[in-house]
């Protein structure tokens, strides 16, 4: 097997029990880093600091990783101006913070026979968040529901984070 030893540096191929004893004798373990190499390839280390590095290493990138959640805005065909601005703001940071919106029109009695005004305010509703987002699934009615999902665009992403990153300059210089 091809040995490398505690500092990096390259000893040669050696045979296993010689690799055994050169591990006992500097107190550390021998572990197969390459069973497939020909000839595998072999490191003396300490091998429980090497799986926690490793753990160390996988929390960080975890941490580093965003979750997109899926946040519902609820509407109704006879949503006011004022209640609809709101939704719309909502729906704005939401797509700023990177997550998806689904945006839910929900029919009740005779509002189904009226289904072009859930249509109308759902175009309305992909005009005015236009730059923010793209439309991920068009409008669909299932049952009673008209739903639509938008997605963040990626420049608005970036926009997003270059404005945090000002804001946290900012707030440091203070």
């Amino acid at each position: 097997m091809r040995l490398i030893d505690a500092a990096g540096g390259q000893v040669g191929i050696v045979s296993r029990n010689e690799a055994m004893r050169m591990a006992s004798d500097s107190g550390l373990d021998l572990v197969e880093v390459a069973p497939e190499a020909k000839p595998p390839v072999c490191k003396i280390m300490d091998y429980t600091k090497f799986k926690y590095q490793k753990s160390v290493r996988e929390r960080q990138a975890k941490k580093k990783q965003t979750r997109i959640e899926i946040k519902e805005i609820k509407f109704r065909p006879g949503t006011d101006v004022h209640d609809y601005d709101v939704k719309v703001r909502s729906m704005r940071k939401f797509l700023e913070s990177g997550n998806k919106v689904k945006c839910t029109i929900r029919f009740r009695g005779r509002e189904m026979a009226h289904q072009e005004l859930g249509m109308a305010l759902l175009r309305r509703v992909e005009g005015d968040i236009g730059e923010l987002a793209k439309v991920e699934q068009v409008p669909k009615l299932l049952g009673r529901q008209l739903t639509m999902v938008v997605a963040p665009a990626p420049s608005a992403i970036q926009s997003a984070a270059a404005k945090a990153a000002t804001v946290a300059v900012a707030a440091a210089k203070a």
